[in-house]
């Protein structure tokens, strides 16, 4: 699904309008309409809901909303707040109606004494500014949404919530704290920032028949990756196929003290469907890993007389035996270690995911980024792509300065978060809106770098095995979750859900 700016929504509003044809007034009604089932849907006929209205077109759409309500036997009491002059030419048209209509009190609000007395657990609808809102909001208007953020309701922000903003950084702390945005046909950028946590809540998009023909032609960098889209990535498996057409995956990872991050990475790896695995790793890991994952090989390597917890693998000369290489799990930063990561470097030709202690020693030597091979991958978490890139003031900032680094290294760099972003070579920017709090524990990481070795060592592009691993990384993590619960969850739990997130990917196909 696209994430369109708000220049482009608006575009997408006058395309409509133009080609349907279509009133803007009646795009105006179809709009609201569209959020109507969800409102009978959650609420009973009885239950108290207070539609705040603004005097522009996300005013009109909670008037039309109220209308619409009351036509299904729920009453609402709309406030329309007087911040300005007049309405919009659609948002009075709509005033007039509900009046006339005679069902839903309107009442104004002038000043703080007319802000109404709420009651606990009532529902209330935020129209008030819509995403063509520019700057903070002030005097009236921020008034009343700090008033409503310190009541116990249930607030629902139509389109967006009201004073954030929705392609730039918000740094007014007046923006209504959302439980659920209901937003018009496509998902806004400010959606995916952390910072806007508190003011999105559930988001829901509904269709509001914009024209399919610019929907389909306009050009955006933002996507956000659904689980269709992600089922048609899946390769399908041949009934005459063996192990050597689904790849050898080599995993360099692990030290003495971190033999598990090789392990979950191992693991993962194996069950997201590889042929053959190798794990480069140090003697002191062998027993471990034979015991637990029988099914992976690995190649024997001497510790470091001087210190266990690094080892030497930049004599290792079989690169060309690989399909893809994974490496950083659990590795260490020993200077011996560092050489064999630009040895690595140099030496590879097949696709190769880097995290952990190899990103940690490439931020140490940032001139080796330019010998990347193209379309290398990379997972930072926060801090780790901080230390790589430079620390940034927000996170419109941060994706910004992700589309520059992968663009000017022709990598793909996954920013490790809440909502996980997959930045391309060619500056396409991938949203993944699955997984939970519950993901937020040591080893997930791990398990996401076997996961996409995985995917790179059955020849998926390294695009597809990017945007396809994070995806099924985080179906398995919200399938553990529903399982186990998310406070229960570790690492090891989001493997055992692997096979499930499949299943699940190939319901859709």
């Amino acid at each position: 699904m696209k994430i369109l700016s708000t220049e482009q929504i608006r575009e997408a509003d006058r395309y409509t309008i133009e080609h349907e044809p279509v009133a803007s007034i009646d795009l105006m009604e179809r709009a609201a309409g569209s959020l109507v089932p969800w409102f009978v849907e959650r609420t009973q006929k009885e239950s108290k809901v207070s539609i705040f209205c603004g005097m522009g077109n996300n005013g009109g759409d909670g008037l039309v909303l109220a209308r619409l309500l009351s036509e299904k036997e729920r009453v609402p009491v709309v406030y329309l707040v007087r911040y300005a002059d007049k309405m919009s030419p659609d948002c009075e048209t709509n005033y007039n109606r509900l009046k006339e209509a005679g069902k839903v009190p309107i009442l104004d609000v002038h000043s703080a004494e007319d802000f109404p007395k709420l009651e606990h657990g009532e529902v209330v609808v935020d129209a008030l500014f819509g995403t063509g809102l520019n700057r903070p909001l002030e005097g009236l208007a921020a008034e009343l949404v700090d008033y409503l953020n310190q009541q116990m309701v249930i607030r629902i922000a139509i389109d967006i919530a009201s004073g954030l903003l929705a392609d730039a950084p918000t740094e007014s702390k007046s923006v209504v704290k959302a439980d659920y945005t209901l937003t018009f046909q496509v998902p806004k950028l400010a959606f995916f920032i952390p910072e806007n946590d508190p003011y999105v809540g559930s988001i829901e998009a509904f269709d509001i028949g914009l024209h399919p023909d610019y929907l389909n032609s306009v050009e955006t960098h933002y996507r956000v990756m659904l689980k269709p889209i992600a089922a048609n990535f899946l390769h399908p498996r041949s009934r005459f196929s063996h192990k050597g057409d689904y790849g050898h995956a080599l995993l360099v990872a692990g030290s003495e003290s971190k033999t598990g991050a090789a392990l979950l990475g191992a693991k993962a790896c194996m069950k997201t469907g590889v042929g053959l695995l190798t794990v480069l790793l140090p003697k002191s890991a062998w027993t471990s890993l034979q015991t637990t994952l029988p099914e992976a090989m690995f190649y024997q390597l001497e510790d470091d007389r001087d210190d266990r917890n690094r080892y030497r693998f930049e004599d290792f000369d079989r690169l060309q035996a690989y399909n893809a290489i994974g490496i950083g799990p659990g590795l260490g930063k020993a200077e011996v270690t560092a050489r064999g990561l630009k040895r690595l470097i140099q030496d590879c030709q097949v696709p190769m995911v880097m995290d952990a202690d190899a990103l940690n020693i490439l931020a140490e030597n940032p001139t080796w980024l330019s010998f990347l091979p193209q379309n290398t991958i990379l997972t930072p978490h926060p801090k780790e792509f901080e230390r790589l890139f430079g620390a940034t003031a927000n996170s419109f900032e941060r994706i910004k300065l992700q589309r520059e680094m992968a663009m000017k290294y022709h990598i793909i760099i996954i920013y490790k978060g809440g909502y996980p972003t997959t930045v391309l070579s060619d500056g396409s920017v991938f949203f993944n809106t699955g997984g939970n709090p519950g993901m937020a524990t040591g080893g997930s990481g791990d398990v996401l770098t076997g996961m996409i070795l995985s995917l790179l060592a059955q020849r998926y592009h390294p695009s597809e095995a990017a945007v396809l691993g994070v995806h099924l990384h985080a179906l398995a993590g919200d399938l553990a979750a529903e399982e186990l619960g998310q406070e229960a969850m570790i690492a090891s739990d989001i493997i055992s859900h692997i096979g499930k997130a499949f299943l699940s990917l190939q319901e859709k196909r």
